[in-house]
């Protein structure tokens, strides 16, 4: 067993890690309306002009989403073989490289058709390092926690994201704020990507200081004296993977459309002020922030399948009368109080979820199994969803339409939770103890 300063710095190290692999996602979603009017032309005389170029935004945003499923396999298979540490290191330093390009990267106006081609690499590269991030991770903070306390313990991997929201929309924010369209478009909009390379260092240390769970360990040493195949555990739990999915897929809509597109939202079908939306997003993410490792802990000592069903089930319900509510007279006030309501139910989830998502799959094939239920539903429901929201909002005419999208996502989740076995006592336990490898 880990002692509790071991288990400390591993905490700390998967969750600062983890923050900085999505926080580069976030900061590019939450600047998109910057971003967009650089690397694409836009021509105020033809109608429609900006709104095709924060469709060409959001695909190129989408295009990273291609190579999750790769990175997710080729990193998930080198944490099981040789080590969540291992795969966590390798991830972090590809992000930084992407990184890297994006801040240095020339917009269209000095680089014409170079310039997104550019960034087009630079968001493959990411996908890939975010595609194994998750499985490993996970794998890594479940396997890490003392008896008793998995589900605190997995409910760091959704903090460590949210913490990269909440700094991604503070910097948005910022800059919105001390510096004017002109001034952003000149250079300032690079600042929040040039301060994830100063975290960069930072995360790489501590991550390769950590020290492997004794878990993952007895686990590889069997592995070695045995002949049991890992394709064959992988093919095994063929039914878990779609329950997993579904679970994916609830996740993956709150992050990308409910509170991803948040700021896009805001001012480009409420006409909301930019600054004020960037806020919205960061104080919602702030009480998520509060929220997911209270039902982490809470999945420690209630049933995890009916916290799932309740805060999935509450989370569907109000969400249609909220935005309702709120595209019917838009203001900062209204947009506010539906994020946070929203953001309850989402973090209950959130909180939940990622403990329950890893338990369904052996210690053996954990990370790569993560990797792939993960990547495939982000891929489908994650990664074009702000791209499709744009296209169903231009084609339909309703500021309501991501709503619907985020409703058909929760609905898929609420289902697979229903379908959801509780594991036995003795399952539960001869997985942590990684005895089910097959």
């Amino acid at each position: 067993m880990e002692s509790r300063s071991s288990s400390r710095r591993g905490v700390v190290a998967a969750v600062l890690g983890n923050a900085m692999e999505w926080y580069d996602f976030t900061v590019f979603a939450v600047m998109t309306p910057v971003i967009s009017k650089l690397f694409f032309p836009v021509n105020s005389a033809i109608p429609g002009s900006e709104l095709n170029a924060i469709l060409l935004t959001t695909a190129l945003f989408g295009a990273g989403f291609f190579m999750r499923p790769v990175g997710g396999i080729v990193l998930g298979l080198y944490g099981d073989r040789r080590g969540r540490k291992a795969a966590m290191t390798l991830g972090m330093f590809i992000m930084a490289v992407s990184v890297l390009m994006i801040t240095l990267a020339p917009t269209y106006a000095s680089a014409g058709v170079v310039a997104p081609l550019i960034v087009l690499i630079a968001r493959l590269l990411q996908g890939f390092s975010v595609g194994g991030e998750f499985g490993t991770s996970t794998a890594f903070l479940i396997e890490l926690a003392p008896p008793g306390r998995a589900g605190f313990f997995g409910s760091w991997q959704i903090t460590g994201q949210l913490m990269a929201q909440v700094l991604g929309a503070a910097l948005g924010m910022l800059i919105t704020q001390l510096f004017t369209p002109e001034q952003q478009a000149a250079g300032a909009w690079r600042i929040p990507f040039a301060v994830g390379l100063v975290i960069v260092p930072i995360a790489l240390y501590m991550r390769r200081s950590v020290m492997e769970s004794s878990v993952f360990t007895q686990v590889l040493s069997r592995a070695k004296t045995r002949s049991t195949a890992m394709s064959a555990g992988l093919k095994q739990h063929g039914a878990r993977y779609l329950i997993g999915m579904g679970m994916v897929v609830a996740s993956a809509v709150s992050f990308y459309v409910t509170f991803g597109y948040t700021v896009t939202y805001a001012k480009q079908v409420l006409h909301l002020p930019l600054a004020q939306s960037f806020m919205v997003q960061m104080i919602a993410a702030i009480v998520m922030l509060i929220v997911v490792p209270i039902a982490g802990a809470a999945s420690d000592r209630f049933d995890r399948k009916r916290l799932l069903l309740a805060s999935l089930g509450a989370y569907l319900v109000t969400l249609y009368p909220l935005y309702a509510w709120v595209t019917a007279a838009p203001s900062i006030e209204r947009l506010l109080l539906t994020q946070v309501i929203a953001g309850v139910f989402s973090a209950t989830f959130l909180g939940v979820y990622c403990t329950t998502l890893a338990e369904l799959y052996p210690v053996r094939t954990r990370a790569t199994s993560l990797a792939i239920v993960n990547n495939v539903a982000v891929l489908i429901f994650g990664g074009f969803a702000q791209f499709f929201v744009t296209g169903l909002i231009k084609l339909t005419g309703s500021p309501l339409a991501p709503v619907f999208y985020v409703m058909i996502g929760l609905t898929l989740g609420l289902i697979s939770v229903i379908f959801m076995k509780r594991p036995s006592r003795d399952e539960s336990a001869t997985a942590q103890l990684g005895t089910l490898e097959s």
